[in-house]
């Protein structure tokens, strides 16, 4: 492991000699430390429920406080039985503390972990590449539980699978310090993450949209009860542009409006994998509806198949535009709600439709009948007057939201070649 971590200088080595015999042993003669077995590092391991161990080592609860950084560190190494890394010594008092790719392992991690725990000077820590595993994390997770001064922290490449990405999610649930998460190539394997009623803060967010732009088999997210809002909703927003496995969000119960379903819609713009998006129970309108069926609309690779806003009440434009969507993508699902005026008028074109498909007459027909100088353009009277006329069965408000279809221009005039080709195409 020597090519891993950097040689101690034969200075550092009698400074740590010197202070091994001055303090850092546990108080007690020389001969007594003789007859006590030392801790191995494979009898640490399977010490019983690691999760439940206090970082504190038996006498340092009273001697850490007489102590140096420098000679409680030694201590801890002695006492977890791991080899002590110089770069740790040498940037004491420094806020960017690096040790990457030093091959600390889990013992060295819990080393460091009881010096941290009440430090107020680091604020970033690297770990990068130091064979945690999930056991390291462990120490990690039970050491930012007291340190309010860390805010940035990377835990990459350490062979945390499963397991670890567990112990890491769970630490987000209550940090509200980490600003910052690093886990590229370390949760290998996880497909599903349930964190719903967990009302993580915004820090736990960021750090989980961190991880998720990096992240190569999520496959499934349920954020459900969260309290997430615009900057939870801009920081998945972002994620989503990078992230190219996540075919579900589970978004529902939180509170997220019309202005943070926008700051959403930047991810859901470029993103060209995610098939079910779940928003219901959220203080979304008619306008935050709208915004995100359009996104979707307007971007052609995306691959939703399934939008789950139930508890919202939809407009007529909103009626409209996914039918239009469903033409182009017949497996589009949008759960939504709509008075039931709403319903009744957004069907006015097809009740017209069927209703001259029983004459064996088209909408060309119709218009051609009441134009007699053949100008393609008939007044939104006159059209009124005919189809009271036909006695076409349209209650008063489908009618007006039909003249309202035909003349989006309101001119008072209905230029029925245009209302044909849109008819015909489908995208009235």
């Amino acid at each position: 492991m020597m090519d891993q971590w950097e040689e101690i200088s034969e200075e550092e080595e009698e400074e740590e000699q010197q202070l091994s015999d001055q303090s850092v042993l546990p108080t007690g003669s020389q001969d007594q430390l003789e007859d006590e077995e030392k801790p191995t590092q494979a009898q640490e391991v399977n010490s019983g429920d690691e999760w439940d161990t206090d970082l504190e080592t038996d006498n340092a609860t009273n001697e850490k406080q007489c102590l140096s950084c420098a000679e409680l560190y030694l201590q801890a190494c002695w006492w977890t039985g791991s080899v002590p890394v110089s770069s740790f010594r040498r940037h004491l008092g420094e806020a960017s503390l690096n040790l990457n790719h030093y091959g600390v392992g889990p013992l060295g991690a819990k080393a460091l972990a009881i010096v941290l725990q009440n430090d107020i000077v680091v604020t970033n820590l690297e770990l990068e590449d130091n064979g945690l595993g999930a056991e390291g994390a462990r120490y990690m997770v039970e050491m930012l539980q007291t340190n309010i001064s860390i805010q940035s922290l990377n835990l990459s490449n350490n062979q945390l699978h499963l397991e670890g990405a567990h112990i890491i999610s769970k630490m987000l649930l209550d940090n509200y310090y980490i600003k910052s998460l690093k886990l590229s190539a370390t949760n290998v394997g996880i497909e599903v993450l349930n964190l719903s009623w967990n009302h993580l803060r915004m820090g736990g967010a960021v750090a989980l949209s961190a991880g998720l732009k990096v992240n190569s088999t999520l496959k499934q997210l349920q954020l459900s009860w969260n309290g997430f809002g615009h900057i939870e909703a801009e920081s998945l927003g972002q994620a989503l542009k990078q992230n190219s496995t996540l075919v579900l969000l589970d978004l529902s119960s939180n509170s997220i409006d019309d202005q943070a379903a926008t700051l959403l819609c930047q991810g859901l713009a470029a993103n060209d994998t995610l098939r079910v998006l779940k928003l219901s129970h959220n203080p979304l309108t008619n306008i935050g509806a709208l915004t995100l069926l359009k996104t979707i609309t307007n971007n052609m690779k995306s691959a939703v198949e399934e939008i789950d806003i139930s508890t919202v009440f939809v407009c007529e434009a909103f009626v409209e535009l996914l039918e239009k969507a469903r033409q182009g993508r017949p497996a589009l699902d949008v759960r939504h709600s709509a008075m039931s005026s709403v319903t009744r008028n957004s069907s006015a074109l097809q009740i017209f439709q069927k209703f001259l498909e029983e004459r064996n007459e088209s909408i060309l027909d119709f218009f051609q009948a009441l134009d007699k100088e053949g100008t393609t353009k008939v007044s939104t009277a006159a059209f009124r007057k005919a189809v009271k006329a036909a006695n076409i069965p349209l209650d008063q408000r489908q009618l007006e939201w039909l003249i309202r279809m035909f003349d989006k221009k309101c001119t008072a005039t209905i230029i029925y070649r245009l209302v044909c080709e849109l008819v015909y195409v489908g995208s009235l």
